[in-house]
């Protein structure tokens, strides 16, 4: 059989599964504050995620996928060594949302990819194959690796700021509420937890539609750089497997050591990253919904009570989040030398 054919599968089959970690490491991210504010049961929350996280790739487009396929260039390698480096970035940003996952750490699947990717391109065929972007923001034009980290980077602040606004304004209007109100803010959840599981699968599983269509590209199986309908279907399925399958280590980090979440917070962090996701979709920015939905909490707790929100935790996750892109690097680095080790 066609070694170059044997690759891509090989290569179709590992961005799956890394779509599955990539929905199994971030299911407690879209969960935690429906859980911790006691609205729906675990099993309740990630059925109705599971279904809106299906349609979200289907139904927001592919200008995410466009990003994140076009941020490396491997158009002049030959199929076999193109298709082997794509794959040792995916299998280091995988084997550390797992560790991350075993860890209960809350790190970006997003980070994990980026630096699996470029970690493995940089020392496989060198770093003029990465789209840096570098000489394209001095002429205000955001490309490449500057694009994705402004996005990764900007958008935990928004996620903060949209949180703590939301949170004032939530109080202002209910300070002469009832506690009663309290069962209709976990009421409407079933609608706000169902926008952010949409928004998260038009944001995340679009990483995995841009590198499986990259993997047809290289292998020569696809002319232009075009989502196929089957390859949304399989990365809408393949990220909804892995929320149904859930990640509840990291519920307890998001849910309960930030800040306390009630139902309200629960509320106005849900309402506040699916904006932030849902208009990063569109403008094509991927971001981690790890970082959005936990800055929106750790807004939410500012507004209300500064000193009840645990700095100490979210400065854990902030380094965390720092050290995952050079971590998933690393990881691809080794397995590339692992591979030039064993093969001819």
């Amino acid at each position: 059989m066609d070694t170059v054919f044997i690759l891509a599968v090989v290569a179709v089959a590992v961005v799956l599964v890394f779509d599955y970690t990539n929905g199994f490491h971030d299911a407690a991210n879209i969960v935690a504050s429906v859980i911790a504010s006691r609205a729906m049961t675990p099993v309740q929350a990630v059925l109705i995620v599971g279904v809106f996280e299906f349609l979200g790739p289907l139904l927001g487009g592919t200008a995410v996928a466009n990003t994140i396929g076009k941020f490396i260039t491997l158009d002049g390698l030959e199929p076999a060594a193109a298709l082997t480096v794509v794959l040792c970035g995916l299998i280091g940003a995988i084997v550390w949302n797992l560790f991350t996952w075993w860890r209960g750490i809350p790190s970006s699947s997003s980070h994990a990819l980026v630096g699996g990717l470029a970690g493995a391109v940089v020392v496989a065929v060198g770093a003029d194959h990465v789209v840096w972007g570098v000489a394209e923001l001095a002429h205000g034009h955001v490309t490449g690796v500057m694009k994705v980290l402004a996005a990764l980077l900007l958008s935990p602040l928004i996620g903060f700021w949209a949180g703590f606004g939301l949170q004032r304004l939530m109080l202002l209007l209910l300070r002469s509420a009832r506690p009663t109100v309290n069962r209709n803010l976990r009421n409407v959840q079933f609608l706000t937890a169902a926008g952010l599981g949409f928004s998260h699968g038009a944001n995340d599983a679009q990483k995995s539609m841009g590198i499986l269509t990259l993997v047809l590209v290289l292998g020569g199986f696809a002319d232009t750089f075009e989502v196929p309908l089957w390859v949304m279907v399989a990365c809408a399925s393949s990220i909804t497997l892995g929320i149904l399958s859930g990640g509840w280590r990291i519920v307890r980090t998001l849910g309960f050591a930030i800040y306390k979440v009630r139902p309200l917070h629960a509320f106005d962090s849900q309402c506040a990253s699916a904006a932030v996701i849902f208009a990063a979709s569109a403008l094509g920015a991927p971001v981690s919904t790890t970082h959005v939905v936990a800055t929106s909490i750790m807004g939410i707790g500012a507004a209300e009570r500064p000193k009840a929100v645990r700095w100490a935790k979210a400065g854990e996750i902030a380094t965390t989040w720092i050290v995952t892109i050079p971590g998933a690097a690393l990881v691809s680095v080794l397995c590339t030398f692992i591979l030039r080790a064993i093969s001819p």
